[in-house]
């Protein structure tokens, strides 16, 4: 894809569709790989980074009680993301316990959304614009039993 070159609707609609399917035939074989998404928050993405370096390679446990005890406005929209993505592993492995399970973040990233452009006045009659950035959130917490015997099979 070029740079700098928008991409009308209907393609971005079917690049999502490749990329879903992709990532579907990607973690076929793995046990319980889930994929949560959270779209248009209202936080910087460099904010939302930082609390998303804390928690990536974690236990879900543990970056539950990372994030819980967080001082950042970002770490609770991330919580609600992972506690939506264990209920989405439940909902697809609802015959093995979720506590048994040894789940833990497996991908976690951050990309820019829409940037909502203001102005703000400024002396002499001129305007400053301010940025208001949001970001896009995605999350996939993987088991990792199942990691293991992937690896073990190769």
């Amino acid at each position: 894809m070029e740079a700098g070159r928008k991409l009308k609707k209907s393609v971005k609609i079917r690049l999502q569709k490749e990329a879903d399917k992709k990532f579907r035939e990607e973690n076929k074989g793995k046990f319980g790989a889930v994929k949560s998404s959270l779209r248009n928050v209202p936080t910087s993405p460099r904010k939302m980074r930082l609390v998303a370096d804390m928690i990536r390679g974690e236990r879900a446990n543990a970056a539950l009680n990372i994030l819980r005890f967080d001082g950042h406005i970002a770490s609770s929209h991330i919580e609600k993301l992972l506690l939506t993505a264990l209920a989405d592993w439940q909902m697809a492995n609802d015959e093995v316990n979720i506590e048994e399970a040894d789940l833990f973040v497996s991908k976690i990233y951050v990309d820019s959304a829409r940037m909502l452009k203001r102005l703000r006045p400024a002396p002499q009659g001129r305007a400053h614009r301010i940025r208001k950035r949001s970001n896009h959130v995605t999350i996939v917490i993987d088991n990792h039993n199942a990691n293991e015997t992937k690896e073990s099979n190769k």
